[in-house]
């Protein structure tokens, strides 16, 4: 399975030291180190995944449990939460295609990325997408043990529904904003899957297309 390129210099370290380690003589030293590396390797884990083309979908941003789901006043919008464990896949992806408008960093805490309070706290990164169906904005949002937001895309890029957009590094939550007229498709305490998992869908739909899914060939 492939991995993010932001885990190549914790495995390249993590393996060197292992492999050092067992050469010189300290084999608990190099057991510890390469399974560290197998941990990171797996946290950083990058599974392809087909990615349904229904017209007037969202898919889920991200791998994880859905920890909130509720209306918001008065844009009548709908707001789905993500928490994201150390044992989730972590790369994000965009809910919808469209032109991201929008890219901004806001420092912040580190709480518990389960709690609620995380969502408007925490250090942050929120993405605002133009789509045919209306504004979309998702957040990356860091925990108490992801210290770093990766975003990989810009002001301007165009983005297809389910694309890889970055990485939050261990343990953190996802925020999506549907917008009004959108019908969420999950409840709290299901589990998604990022760019899978379909998490609303328009009340008005576009017309529709032949192809239902689209399959992935890596990044």
């Amino acid at each position: 399975m492939p991995v993010a390129r932001e885990s190549f210099p914790y495995l390249i370290a993590g393996i060197s030291v292992g492999a050092v380690a067992l050469l010189t003589g300290f084999p608990w030293l190099g057991g510890a180190a390469l399974a560290l590396s197998g941990f990171v390797a797996f946290f950083f884990r990058d599974p392809i995944r087909e990615i349904p083309q229904e017209p007037g979908i969202f898919v889920s941003p991200a791998d994880g449990r859905v920890t909130e789901v509720r209306s918001l006043a008065p844009s009548g919008g709908t707001r789905i939460s993500i928490f994201l464990s150390l044992f989730d896949v972590h790369i994000n992806r965009s809910p919808a295609a469209g032109r991201i408008e929008r890219v901004e960093y806001r420092e912040g805490r580190f709480l518990p990325a389960n709690l609620s309070r995380a969502s408007l706290e925490n250090e942050r990164n929120d993405i605002t997408l133009a789509t045919d169906m209306g504004p979309v904005q998702f957040s990356q949002i860091a925990g108490v043990v992801a210290r770093r937001i990766v975003c990989w895309k810009k002001e301007g890029d165009e983005v297809a529904t389910g694309e890889r957009i970055g990485l939050i590094q261990f343990g953190s939550r996802m925020v999506v904003d549907l917008p009004p007229g959108v019908s969420p498709q999950v409840s709290v305490g299901a589990r998604v899957k990022g760019g899978s998992s379909i998490v609303g869908v328009a009340r008005v739909p576009a017309p529709r297309k032949e192809e239902t899914v689209a399959h992935e060939d890596g990044r």
